[in-house]
């Protein structure tokens, strides 16, 4: 099977678990690729950024990250570890040193979905459930989006005021997907961030938020792009 040396690690954003991926990764592994997609807590980003780097350290050789939405920001951080070779953004913040994703959004108007976020007694944010389809995944099917909202994973909110520390894409490859459609992260803001990192491509797709699950082929070709060039 090809390009066994290089692991591709895949995580996931707030809202959501491993099973977001769940296209990419068959899609990935019907092709022979070794993947794994990370399970995190959503309960700080340093937390995250190290269970990130504990699945990372269970592997040998080469690693390539991919993440989505706030993985982006787990991404960044994690990837400094010396396994990692590249990275890859799929609708993705990419916060610079010092950045919070909460400063990250208040460079423009909230974006649609922005509103239908609402906190729980406990500080964690959800996305309220009969809103979720157009919010995150205006263009997946009702079935799979009814499933995304229902089992949704809620985020701290402590993370959007967290300080993210050096980014591993001022020194690592890095490729960025580019969602035209999003309604949680201004499409406007996605292109900056890539742009600023000097990403190796840059694809756009007329994608909702949730592009890992309404485009898989397009991201896994990416992937496969990635994988390619740090092989």
């Amino acid at each position: 099977m090809e390009n066994k040396n290089v692991t591709i690690i895949l995580v996931h954003g707030a809202w959501g678990d491993g099973s977001h991926w769940r296209h990419v990764i068959e899609n990935l592994h019907s092709e022979g690729y070794k993947v794994r997609s990370v399970q995190n807590p959503l309960t700080s980003m340093d937390e995250d950024i190290q269970k990130t780097k504990d699945l990372i350290d269970l592997q040998d050789g080469k690693v390539l990250l991919v993440g989505h939405s706030y993985g982006g920001a787990v991404i960044s951080g994690a990837g400094n570890h010396d396994k990692v070779v590249g990275l890859v953004y799929v609708a993705a913040f990419a916060p610079d040193k010092g950045e919070s994703l909460g400063g990250i959004f208040g460079r423009r108007e909230q974006p649609a979905g922005g509103a239908n976020i609402v906190p729980d007694e406990k500080g964690f944010l959800w996305i309220k459930y009969d809103k979720f389809h157009e919010s995150f995944a205006q263009d997946l099917n009702p079935e799979d989006s009814v499933v995304m909202s229902l089992s949704q994973k809620p985020i701290h909110g402590s993370i959007f005021a967290a300080e993210a520390g050096e980014p591993a894409w001022k020194t690592k490859p890095s490729w960025y997907q580019v969602s035209d459609n999003d309604r949680m992260i201004p499409p406007a803001t996605e292109k900056e961030m890539a742009e600023r990192m000097n990403a190796k491509k840059i694809i756009h797709l007329d994608a909702s938020h949730a592009s890992l699950a309404t485009h898989p082929r397009e991201i896994t070709e990416l992937i496969k792009e990635a994988v390619e060039a740090v092989s």
